[in-house]
Order: C-alpha cells, then structure tokens, then sequence
C-alpha cells in the first residue's frame, strides 16, 4: 500500500539532482498525503461498521453518540487533509504527515476509551500506526511516534470504560497478565521500527546504485556517440591534412622562404604540429571499435612511463615537464592507446591552466596501485568546477565543446577499476591524482588463462 522510498529524494553519485530532486520531494509528499486519506477513508468506513456490528449484532451496550461522534469527526479531518492534497502549491512537509498520524492515534485513542480500553482486542491498531510511521516519517518522529502509542497503550490499561457484552460480566485481566501485553506491544512497535526502517535504507541504497548506473550508461552512451562522431571527423580531415602537408612540403623547397631563416623556423613548427594531427587523426581511425586489450603492445612500467613523458615533450617542446619516478618498482604491463590518451589529457589540462610554469608530474606505486600526481601552478579550480569534475562540457577554457578531455580521462580510468580525484593546493595551483589498479595494466601470461 505505500512505497517505503517514495517519499526519499532522488539521488545519483551520493547528490541530490537539484531541480528533479524538489519536483521529485513535492510529487512525493502529496501522494503520501494521499495514501493516508486513502486508508483513513477506510478506516472510517471499518470503525463504523464495527461499532454498529457490535451494538447491533452482539447486542452490547456501546456509547454510541460519543463513539459516532469520534468516526463524524474523523471523516471530517479527513475531508480537510484531502483539500490539503489537493490545493498544496508547495511541498508536504514530514511534520505535517506526522501531525496527520498523531491525529488518527488520538481518536483511535478516544474510540478505545469508550470500548474497553486494554480488554478491545482492536488496541493492537496501534502497530498499523507505527508501521505506517516508520515507512513515512523520518527517524526522530518514528520514535516519537513508538514512545506516544506505547504511552495510549498504558494509559488505557488504567483509565478506560467497561466493554458490556451479554457473556463477558466482571471481566479483569491480572496485572501480570496488562503488563506482558504492554511489553509485547513495545516490543512489536520497536522491531517494526527497526526492520523497516532497515528495509528502507536497503532500498534507498539500492536506488542509489540504479541511479548511478543509469548515469554511467548514459555517459558511455554519450562516449560511444562522440567516438563515432571522432572516427567520421578523422576519415574527413584526411584528405585536407595531406592537401596541407604538399603546401608545407612546396613551401620548404621554395627558395625565397628557404632563405628567410624565421619563415624555414615557422614551417618546421606547422610541419611538425600538422604530423602530430595525422597521428592523432591515424590513432583515432585505428582505435574505432577496438575492444580493451585488443592490439595491447607489451612491455615495461618505466619503459611506458618514460615513452609517454618523451611523447607528450616532444609535441610540446616549448613547455616544461617535471617528472619524477623514484623508487618505482618496474614489471610487465600493456601499453594501452586509452591509457596514453587518458594520461595525456590530464597533461595538457594542467599546461592549460599554467603555460608558463613548469608542470609536476609524479609517480608512485603502493599498495598494488599505481598513482600518478600531476600539479601545475595555475589559479586552481573555482568551485563549480569541483562541484562537477570530469562532467562533460564543464570548463574554464570557455571554448564550445571544452571539458571533454577530463570526461573522458575519467570514463577510461573507471573502466579500469580506477579514478581520478582533483582538488587544488594549500599555496596555490590544482593537483589531479590519477589512481589505477595495477591488476589492469600487468601483463598476464597466455597459459593463465589456459590459451
């Protein structure tokens, strides 16, 4: 009948989704609302049609005015909290469900009193209202709830009027007898209390870890996107790149620029940054639907790390690199083109930030993890960028498609079991921790897997 975590907010990645997440809270409380008057209706509709089976089928003496008047005034602040449900512009607070509950637990109280108190065996209506509480409330009016109908409960015991029934004359329970009853009613309200709420938390975990699936299907989705997108770009740029590479070529033979020592300087440098382009370009085309692992070249932890480094200087020679490796135990691994280019995008990110300052970068290896830190001496990262690292399209280069790099970096690392974490530094500048399972990059022997 209600939804334990219907009244929950949405969440992905331990966040709340800022405008879903209110729509979601308001949607929430008013059906909750709602399934209240519900079952209050019901409610109403059993208590009335007990109350005259009993006076009329089993000819007991019931006060009914009072009783009558009780159920009348039930219907009518039930009538009043469907109005609510209907006309509430804003959220449904918990407080107010709880106000709700407390109501319903005072006339179940009053209908009691006038039929029996402890001797009603509908006194065990209480532990729908606790139920019905701990699947709605939060935890502080959960307990609240527990202690109020525990207190009824012992209240009715002492203070209550006699049920007169034609067979049941001078009925009286032991005390031995009132007080095992109250300990069971406690004892059910707290364990009702706990597994729900323990139920609950299941299911809030659960729709947790299915919202932050759903958020990494649709990144993978928007990276499969953008890889089609990239190969189709790269068999295009083809053509105008070789077009590109004849001038550049015409121009370094052509004997007035030949002369001229500063126009021969600035070919080399268009020459040189157009034949990284075809190799970018010629990456791109040979990685398009490569599965992980597939073409993988193997060899050694600092042969990788130190090929890597003399790759990233060589197409950026104006810039600076410190790296630092000490103490790194080298062994087998694959070298992987994803790997190159997830590194190499947290590289350029950080010279981005800092071209004229040299950029750190720094790797360990402890705990069967490989980590590597780099640090530049930029601004750092302003809080929105915090806030949402690695989401595609978030950057402070203020370029259309800007903030891909890091997306991406971010997706391959995960994919490896790994993560990338960034935060800026007490003296200035931002670091990027990049921290990879060394059980993804050793290379493993045919035989182990029986090939």
């Amino acid at each position: 009948m209600f939804n334990p975590v219907k009244w929950l907010p949405l969440q992905a990645n331990g966040k709340s989704l800022s405008g879903r997440s209110d729509a979601t809270e308001i949607l929430a409380g008013r059906n909750n609302l709602l399934q209240l008057v519900q079952l209050r209706w019901l409610a109403v509709v059993g208590q009335l049609a007990t109350i005259l089976g009993v006076e009329f089928g089993l000819d007991a003496q019931l006060p009914l005015t009072e009783m009558l008047t009780l159920v009348a005034a039930l219907s009518l602040f039930n009538l009043l909290s469907w109005l609510r449900c209907r006309t509430a512009a804003g959220d449904i607070a918990n407080w107010e469900l709880f106000t709700s509950l407390l109501v319903d637990v005072a006339l179940l109280s009053a209908l009691l009193y006038y039929s029996g108190g402890i001797a009603n065996p509908f006194i065990f209506l209480y532990l729908l209202q606790v139920a019905v509480g701990a699947v709605l409330l939060k935890p502080r009016y959960i307990w609240v709830m527990v202690v109020l109908t525990s207190g009824c409960f012992v209240v009715l015991t002492l203070w209550h009027r006699p049920l007169i029934l034609p067979d049941l004359v001078d009925l009286t329970l032991s005390l031995h007898y009132i007080g095992g009853l109250v300990v069971c009613f406690a004892l059910n309200a707290t364990l009702l209390v706990i597994f729900i709420h323990r139920i609950g938390s299941n299911l809030r975990q659960r729709d947790a870890r299915l919202a932050d699936l759903r958020q990494r299907a649709a990144e993978e989705e928007h990276i499969v996107r953008m890889g089609l997108l990239a190969s189709g770009a790269a068999h295009e740029l083809g053509t105008p790149l070789a077009t590109l590479s004849v001038i550049l070529g015409d121009w370094s033979h052509s004997a007035p620029l030949a002369k001229d020592p500063v126009m021969r300087d600035e070919i080399k440098l268009m020459q040189l940054q157009l034949q990284r382009c075809k190799s970018i370009v010629s990456g791109i085309l040979m990685s398009a639907g490569e599965a992980r692992g597939e073409a993988a070249v193997a060899t050694t932890l600092h042969l990788f790390l130190d090929q890597l480094v003399e790759e990233w200087r060589r197409a950026r020679p104006t810039q600076v690199l410190e790296y630092e490796r000490s103490d790194l135990i080298d062994r087998p691994i694959i070298s992987d083109s994803a790997i190159k280019q997830m590194i190499g995008n947290v590289l350029d990110n950080g010279i981005d930030a800092a071209p004229l300052m040299p950029l750190q970068l720094r790797v360990e290896c402890a705990s069967n993890w490989l980590t590597l830190s780099i640090r530049d001496a930029g601004p750092g990262f302003s809080p929105e960028i915090l806030a949402n690292f690695a989401k595609p399209y978030y950057s402070t280069k203020g370029r259309p498609g800007s903030g891909l790099g890091l997306f991406l970096s971010v997706n391959v690392a995960r994919t490896l079991g790994g993560r990338i974490d960034a935060s800026n530094m007490t003296g200035g500048g931002a670091e990027v921790v990049v921290k990879l399972p060394l059980a993804a990059l050793t290379l493993r022997e045919g035989n182990e897997d029986g090939f």
